[in-house]
């Protein structure tokens, strides 16, 4: 059974992966900083199913913190007498494309900075595979549809996309100079159960319960390829296997439209939104949609979930944690 390092632990992928990876009879010691980029109520619930699970170990560490992540490695050999990880899976992140144009300099911490930190322990370490979250907003504003991973992601249009232009090129030259194994995924919208509350899947679910304002930037024409957290864990656990360095899409395989998105979550939740239209901002992408047969191919991933058996899942599990998520902020 494998042995590994999982950061941002308590992220909504990441949380997902290391539950799969326990039930598979692995082990995992993670990591996260537990930062409030957004409501740490979801943090702590995700967290709180994962720490008292056998195989389980939560450090409370800043991957940007190069001194903190040199000690915490080095206590871990010491503790476990030399045993490594087999592989660094690094899922922590700033992500929001908007919220970077607003603090860009947290992002370049957390997703450069920190890459560097945790490619720089597998060098000292002799940890021979490494997973890297990118994100599918690399590819910019006119991306084909689908967008496929040979299309130029150089024109990177928010800090956030650019911070992850730039980790993926740092772990592409720890590959070349040290022969680690790199699989670099970039996730296009993920969605299920526990999503973060920035993003439209969590966001309208409450909005639409409550009987808020469904706050919509542009007409709603705009689409998103949605995949769900489930199908994105797995392929990440599959991306494990040796590739040498690959960029690879995950998700973003069913393309709807944002008014669609609303119509079926009216439908399943039995009430009408009060839908307002707000400018589009200049930080979002008119539309999404991945190209996944590289990931077909190379790790024999394929999507299972449907987007109308997803959203049940999302809204079954919001009513049933209806009494404190009502309450997450998603503002």
């Amino acid at each position: 059974m494998g042995n590994y390092l999982l950061t941002g632990v308590a992220g909504f992928i990441a949380a997902r992966v290391a539950e799969m990876l326990i039930d598979a009879g692995h082990s995992v010691t993670g990591l996260d900083d537990m930062n409030d980029a957004y409501d740490v109520r979801l943090k702590t619930y995700r967290l709180s199913r994962l720490q008292d699970r056998p195989g389980f170990k939560f450090h409370h560490l800043d991957i940007s913190n190069r001194d903190a992540v040199e000690n915490f490695i080095n206590h871990t050999a010491i503790e476990t007498q030399g045993n490594k990880f087999d592989a660094v899976i690094n899922l922590a992140a700033r992500a929001g494309v908007r919220q970077s144009v607003e603090d860009p300099w947290v992002y370049l911490d957390a997703n450069i900075t920190g890459t560097l930190n945790l490619l720089e322990i597998c060098r000292q370490y002799g940890i021979k595979k490494f997973i890297l979250a990118s994100t599918s907003s690399l590819y910019g504003a006119n991306a084909p549809l689908p967008t496929s991973e040979s299309t130029a992601s150089d024109h990177p249009l928010q800090p956030y996309a650019a911070s992850k232009k730039a980790a993926e090129v740092l772990a592409h030259s720890y590959h070349y100079l040290y022969d680690i194994d790199v699989t670099v995924f970039r996730y296009f919208t993920v969605y299920g159960p526990a999503g973060r509350p920035d993003m439209v899947m969590f966001r309208f679910t409450q909005w639409i319960s409550e009987g808020k304002p469904v706050k919509v930037n542009g007409n709603g024409e705009q689409s998103r390829g949605f995949t769900f957290v489930d199908d994105i864990a797995r392929g990440t656990i599959l991306g494990l296997k040796p590739v040498g360095y690959e960029i690879i899409n995950l998700g973003g395989h069913e393309s709807i439209r944002i008014n669609q998105l609303i119509e079926i979550l009216e439908r399943i939740i039995g009430r009408k939104a009060q839908v307002e239209f707000l400018p589009i901002h200049p930080a979002d992408m008119l539309a999404n949609w991945a190209d996944v047969e590289k990931a077909k191919v190379l790790l024999g991933w394929r999507p299972e979930v449907s987007i109308e058996e997803g959203i049940n899942r999302v809204v079954d599990w919001y009513r049933q944690e209806r009494e404190w998520a009502r309450l997450v902020n998603t503002d």
